[in-house]
Order: C-alpha cells, then structure tokens, then sequence
C-alpha cells in the first residue's frame, strides 16, 4: 500500500513540532488520530521511523532518511500549489516577523508604510527579541537573524552583510581624547554586550601580548543586552562601542557617532538572514514581504 501525503504532512508535523500534542495542534487534529496516521505510515514502510518515549520522540536512521525525501516532495507540491496561486490570489493574511529591535526599529519599521501599502491585504505581526527565538514555539513566520546562523533545519535567505566598526560621539572624545592604538582602548569607557560573549570580541588587530591577533577581547565598563540600548548609550557620549553599520549609518552620516581605529579595524562583516519553516499558507505572505525588504535594503 502506498503512502500519501497526509501522512508524510503529520510526519514531518510531528519531527518539526517537537511532539504529538504540538503536531495535533498545528494540523488541528486529534493526538490520537496524528498517533494512529504515524504508526500506519511505520507499518506501510515496514519500518521505525521514531523511537517515542514518555519525554521525547527521536528520529531512527530509517526515519532520518525519510524525512529528507518527505521534505523534498512536500516541498515540491508546496512549489506547485504556490505557483498556481500566485496566477490568482494576491498574497493576503497574518504574517508574523521577528528580529532584535536594532533591526527591526532601522531596518523593517521604515519600510513598513511603503509595504503596506503595496500589499494592503497581509496584515504585519512584528515582535523584537534579542535572543534567538523558537519559531514554532513563539508562532513566528519569519525571523531575521544576525551572524552565522545554527538551525540548519529551517529554510534561509541571504539579506546582506553589515560592516562591524568601532564608534564614540564627538562628545565624549572631545572630553576623553581619542584612542590612537588598542592599548589606548582598553584604557577608555567601552560598552558592551551582557550576552553573547563573543559580541565583545572586537574586529581590531592586536597587538598585545596573548591575545588573539585579529580580534580585541573587551572588558565593558557597561552592558546591555540590546544593541539599541548600547547604540543610544554611545550617541549620548557614554563611551566606545562596536555596532554594525545597519544602526549606526545614519549617526554617522549626522555626526553623532564617529568612526575611530580605522588603521586597527579589520573588514568583519555581520552576514543578516530570514529563516522560516516552509508553509504554503504563508509561502506567498513571506516571498512578498522578503523580496520587498531585500529591495529596500542596501546591506
């Protein structure tokens, strides 16, 4: 007996959501029907493609191997249904996006107008976060991340890159001086991240004795978790900072950050990504609102 696509859909629900309950939820069923349409999948394959157990379900080897090819064909009817929709739907419902609130508030907010009224039939859900977020858990369609991304599980696409620079307001060096090599720096006020550690790892050869060459491990006299938070802090004569041009661009431009250490600071650039789960009933919402941002951006 051959399977069918409702059960490679309550499949892969079940690998994506984490459990049955949440699968049931998702597909709005019941978490006997998702248990039974699983184990007659299993029987028709002749095959475990998941160990349960009372606190986790953990994919077998057979299970690793189908899920990739039940990927690859849901994906492709996915394609199929979304390209005849496209002829006649205009894309049109919630979409939810999150993103740390640096991007999100220079990013996304002053495109959100423009976009709106492109598309006046998707209805935008932006929420901010600075950690990464669970995109099931937290109901969110797309979130934009910043650095190397992990989940290799989730679908991505490439926004651009933002330059890493070392910045301090007029203000405070008129009052401080300004830093002329990395030793200097470490003796000023520098603001940094509570968390990751790494986002206090300056793109700043070095010199100093011990240390990585081309990274500037910072000890911050202030931290915040937010890169606004610092961005702010900074622009208001607080101390040195290192933030990304995305944030920073338009201090710059106005005179309210200056760039500093321009011989120390090495080319690092940010790489920014939208990841999401396929879904055809946001495929459409998502590619409007991705192509549209990636022509907005100039990253």
């Amino acid at each position: 007996m051959k399977t069918n696509t409702d059960e490679l859909l309550v499949f892969v629900t079940v690998i994506d959501s984490g459990s049955m309950t949440a699968a049931a939820e998702t597909l709005q069923q019941t978490v006997s029907g998702v248990s039974r349409t699983l184990t007659r999948l299993e029987k028709k394959l002749d095959a475990t493609l998941v160990r349960r157990t009372t606190r986790r379900l953990q994919l077998t080897d057979e299970g690793e191997l189908f899920l990739t090819r039940a990927r690859a064909i849901l994906a492709a009817m996915d394609d199929a249904e979304e390209a005849l929709s496209r002829r006649r739907e205009r894309p049109a419902g919630r979409l939810r996006v999150d993103a740390a609130s640096p991007f999100m508030l220079h990013c996304v907010v002053p495109h959100v107008k423009a976009f709106a009224a492109l598309y006046p039939d998707i209805s935008l859900e932006l929420t901010s976060n600075e950690r990464i977020v669970d995109l099931l858990e937290q109901r969110v369609d797309i979130a934009i991340r910043i650095g190397a991304l992990q989940d290799s599980t989730l679908h991505a696409r490439a926004l651009g890159s933002s330059r890493l620079r070392v910045l301090a307001s007029p203000a405070y060096l008129a009052e401080h001086g300004e830093p002329r090599d990395v030793d200097e720096l470490m003796r000023a006020r520098l603001i940094g991240f509570t968390a990751p550690e790494s986002l206090n790892d300056w793109p700043l050869c070095n010199t100093r004795e011990g240390g990585d060459a081309d990274f500037l491990s910072i000890e911050p006299a202030i931290s915040a978790s937010s890169g606004e938070t610092i961005r702010q802090l900074a622009v208001d004569g607080g101390g040195i900072a290192c933030l990304a041009d995305f944030m920073t661009a338009a201090d710059v431009k106005a005179g309210r950050l200056r760039p500093i250490l321009h011989d120390a600071l090495r080319d690092v650039r940010q790489p920014i990504s939208a990841v999401y789960y396929q879904s055809t009933s946001m495929a459409a919402r998502a590619r409007a609102f991705l192509d549209f941002l990636a022509s907005r951006l100039a990253l």
